[in-house]
């Protein structure tokens, strides 16, 4: 199943510090999870003057539980980057998964 995950960081002064921090992490997290099939795409949000902001994820686990597992996991969760998160199920059109 497809997800779409939208996290928004934190607006305090120390956000950027933080996301920049566990970025490393992050990405290679979203390497691994890549390989495997579970990280289809992913952006970064950016404000007006472009410092990164959020980040839009889609992701595609068996269930809602086991993207739940993954995000206790998740360097922007557990690096408490991510102050609110949206989930949504979608579903990518089979001619972008190409």
């Amino acid at each position: 199943m497809q997800f779409l995950v939208t996290g928004y960081d934190g607006t305090d002064e120390g956000a950027l510090k933080r996301r920049l921090a566990v970025r490393a992490e992050h990405m290679e997290l979203a390497a691994s999870m890549k390989k495997e099939g579970k990280y289809l795409y992913a952006v970064a949000i950016l404000d007006a003057t472009e410092k990164m902001v959020g980040s839009v994820l889609v992701v595609d686990f068996p269930t809602r539980e086991d993207l739940d597992e993954w995000l206790k996991i998740e360097p922007y969760v557990t690096g408490e980057v991510w102050k609110i998160i949206e989930i949504k199920a979608c579903k990518v059109p089979p001619f972008f998964m190409e």
